[in-house]
């Protein structure tokens, strides 16, 4: 009792050395994260009920219907209730705890969930491999892989011992930032498990499973999952299905996941045919597709410009009486303004708006993108107002997208108002945006104007590319002040950016634009010499 009491003391200095302010509970105290589906509804007015009854039932009752919340992704909501019931004084038990860790987690208060293990501890419960193994996925969900690492050694450390479920959780945080170096450092500790990097070889792959089975912590769909993924993603669809027959062969069934994964891996291989023999094999082995399998297959076919075959899919889905998402939406809206049938979209908004989805600054960065493409730059300035209207704050990218229609369709006054809105309205400015506006001044043969805003850009805390450099530099030389093309030309050699390939939107200056700086530049010499 003194080890594991002397034990559950350690983490909790841990977890309090690690929180920098413990969030109380009372700071969740409102309702407003529910939603108008009936299930949370139904729920809500449950967990009311029970509070309200003379005698209080179980804890495990409240509990259940904390869980059934989390399942629906109501966080905020389930931390409400929780709090409506901790002020009743209502003893939570540790699975209750759990969940509460589970929520503050995901809303992404790493703090809060440090001060719920706290509370575990101090309530005299003996938390499990579930609580640990939540806070290191807290941890990895908010790109905090290596605080996840970290909690891992300390709870190691302390005689923990962890499962497959905790070390699945690390594999899918460390393939997410690519760090093999940690990866391999874990693996030499424990001889248990490790993860990938972005590239890996199936034989590496193959190895760390190897170790995982060694040490009796048998890999777990969960975990081959990931490591498809991860070699899909990075375009190793064949090594992808190498690792899909060897979980077969270890008497494994994949999950809707795990297909999945493998099917987006023939996809960004252009392995068409192949992801659509996958998907009827999912469903022939008795499996549902969910939304996400088919927003994968929507996606896919749009991107390979098979947009019938899309529709056709998302058509079947309401058949299925499956909702579509705002990705799915978003998929098939950008499938069909890219194939020119711009008009079919209203359709699928009003559809949006009845199934209460309302678009995100993708969907309308699509739409955006879409209109300045066919050069309707009015409408495409309405739905820009239309977005701030709603509350939106468009980022760089949808800002982007608007500027660089006006320049191309050579309305540049109104790109240059543009800017300058955005400049007072406090817009965080990119290089993208800066060169996509000194290009549009400099084709309009305003190349003084470009030149000032190319000079203004580091006084913003914005560093000019190689493309700022090359667009200024061909202006003035069309313009023949090849002098200050000289200038530039050896800041740009002095900063490293000449011929500059990490840009792919970068143009690298010609050998006979830089034949044309370096003529006049030695017959200017000779000039000064005489």
């Amino acid at each position: 009792m003194l080890k594991k009491f002397t034990t559950a003391m350690a983490v909790t200095r841990y977890a309090i050395s690690n929180s920098n302010i413990l969030i109380p509970l009372s700071s969740f105290n409102t309702y407003s994260a529910f939603h108008s589906h009936t299930t949370v509804d139904d729920a809500v007015a449950s967990f009311i009920t029970l509070l309200n009854k003379p005698h209080f039932p179980s804890v495990i009752q409240f509990t259940k219907i904390l869980g059934s919340l989390v399942k629906l992704k109501q966080y905020h909501t389930a931390v409400s209730l929780f709090q409506q019931m901790d002020l009743r004084g209502i003893t939570p038990s540790l699975v209750t705890l759990n969940i509460l860790i589970n929520c503050f987690c995901h809303l992404g208060f790493m703090d809060s969930a440090f001060s719920a293990l706290a509370k575990i501890i101090k309530l005299g419960h003996q938390f499990d491999v579930i609580t640990l193994t939540t806070l290191m996925k807290g941890f990895c969900i908010n790109n905090k892989v290596r605080e996840a690492l970290v909690f891992h050694d300390k709870v190691r450390a302390l005689g923990f011992h962890l499962d497959e479920v905790t070390y699945a959780t690390l594999i899918n945080g460390i393939c997410k930032i690519g760090q093999t170096r940690a990866a391999i450092e874990l693996l030499q500790k424990l001889s248990l498990t490790g993860c990938v990097k972005m590239g890996f070889q199936l034989e590496e792959a193959t190895q760390l499973l190897n170790e995982m089975v060694k040490s009796n912590v048998k890999p777990d769909i969960y975990t081959f999952t990931i490591l498809i993924d991860a070699l899909c993603k990075e375009g190793r669809a064949a090594e992808a299905k190498k690792m899909f027959d060897m979980l077969l062969e270890r008497g494994h069934k994949p999950d809707v996941a795990t297909y999945s994964a493998l099917i987006d891996g023939y996809f960004l291989v252009n392995k068409v045919n192949e992801a659509a023999r996958l998907f009827d094999k999912m469903i022939k082995a008795g499996l549902a597709p969910s939304v996400q399998s088919y927003s994968i297959m929507i996606n896919g076919y749009c991107k390979n410009k098979m947009v019938d075959h899309a529709i056709t899919l998302f058509k079947e889905m309401h058949c299925k009486s499956l909702v579509p998402d705002v990705v799915t939406y978003s998929t098939i809206i950008d499938g069909l303004c890219k194939s020119g049938r711009i008009s079919c979209v209203q359709d699928l908004l009003n559809e949006m708006h009845e199934s209460e989805l309302p678009p995100d600054l993708v969907t309308y960065s699509i739409l955006l993108d879409a209109l300045c493409k066919i050069q309707h730059l009015d409408e495409a300035i309405a739905l820009f107002r239309k977005i701030i209207d709603k509350g939106c704050r468009p980022d760089s990218y949808m800002c982007n997208i608007l500027l660089n229609g006006l320049c191309k369709c050579g309305r540049v006054s109104t790109a240059r108002e543009f800017f300058e809105h955005l400049l007072l309205n406090n817009y965080c400015l990119d290089v993208v945006t800066y060169n996509i506006m000194i290009s549009g001044l400099a084709k309009e043969g305003s190349i003084d104007e470009a030149a000032a805003l190319f000079s203004k850009m580091k006084g913003n805390g914005c560093l000019p590319n190689a493309v700022s450099y090359e667009t200024i530099i061909r202006a003035l030389l069309a313009r023949n002040k090849n002098e200050q093309a000289v200038k530039l030309l050896q800041e740009m050699i002095s900063e490293g950016l000449l011929m500059h390939d990490s840009n792919k939107d970068s143009k690298s200056m010609t050998p006979c634009e830089l034949g044309q700086i370096l003529k006049w530049e030695s017959c200017s010499s000779d000039q000064t010499d005489s």
